[in-house]
């Protein structure tokens, strides 16, 4: 576990605010006194969220995958320094029908998930190394998921991009060592959200957002290196990860045929 002592107020990035968990989130940091710099696609649902929660939320509209409004993102950042935390939630999923192979859903899949999240890493890194100090590790989380500890059917496109977070957080993590940035990865479970209600299957454990949310900034407070949660869910996926790799492929294939029938 990485440690700090989190001040009384805390100034966080915030990507994929405006929905799901993000919003979740915004509203569990504005709730602890904390100023977040809200980031999503929609400016007048922005707008209805400072209007709603108050002088806390700071909106910057704009699209994670568009590099000219990562620019913008980059430049505004660092007018807004020092910036405690950077919390990069922006995300899809889009589930794969192998029957009819579709290589442009993996795309943009990967294109918002891995991309759009190296993109905003571009962005906010400047202003998170202006703003350490003796006193201060800059913390830079990263949404993922825990889906990629097995092979779920129809989450190819889903899984692999997470899993590709996972390890592209854990070089970050490595490599901003050195500059005293702290870089934490989250995996959640099934959480209830917008993208979650359009499943199609039984989501075990499935979370409330808020709790969620709670649960995700009381470890981020920690700068813990790894949150996931529930444990129910995450713990069972570990085991899960742990067994032969034949009776994880069967078990992965008789999911995907009881999909299919």
């Amino acid at each position: 576990m990485m440690t700090q002592t989190t001040p009384h107020q805390l100034t966080v990035w915030l990507t994929g605010a405006t929905s799901g968990i993000g919003l979740a989130v915004l509203q569990e940091l504005v709730a602890r006194g904390h100023r977040v710099i809200a980031t999503g696609r929609n400016r007048e649902r922005l707008d209805e969220l400072r209007d709603s929660l108050g002088d806390s939320v700071i909106p910057l509209a704009g699209d994670v995958t568009d590099p000219t409004d990562c620019e913008r993102f980059q430049e505004q950042l660092l007018t807004m320094a020092p910036l405690d935390w950077a919390i990069l939630n922006a995300g899809t999923c889009e589930y794969l029908d192998v029957r009819q192979f579709d290589a442009e859903l993996v795309s943009r899949v990967m294109n918002t998930n891995v991309v759009g999240t190296a993109r905003s890493v571009e962005a906010v890194l400047p202003a998170l190394r202006a703003s350490g100090s003796e006193t201060r590790r800059p913390l830079l989380a990263i949404v993922s998921s825990s889906s990629w500890w097995f092979p779920f059917t129809r989450a190819e496109a889903y899984g692999a991009s997470k899993a590709a977070l996972t390890y592209f957080a854990e070089s970050l993590r490595a490599d901003l060592a050195a500059e005293k940035i702290d870089v934490s990865v989250v995996s959640p479970g099934f959480v209830k959200t917008p993208l979650t209600d359009q499943n199609d299957f039984s989501m075990p454990f499935l979370m409330d957002a808020a709790d969620a949310a709670r649960i995700m900034v009381r470890d981020l407070e920690k700068h813990r290196r790894h949150s996931h949660f529930p444990k129910r869910f995450t713990c069972s996926l570990k085991l899960l990860a742990c067994l032969p790799r034949i009776i994880k492929d069967r078990m992965a294939a008789a999911m995907a045929r009881s999909n299919t029938d």
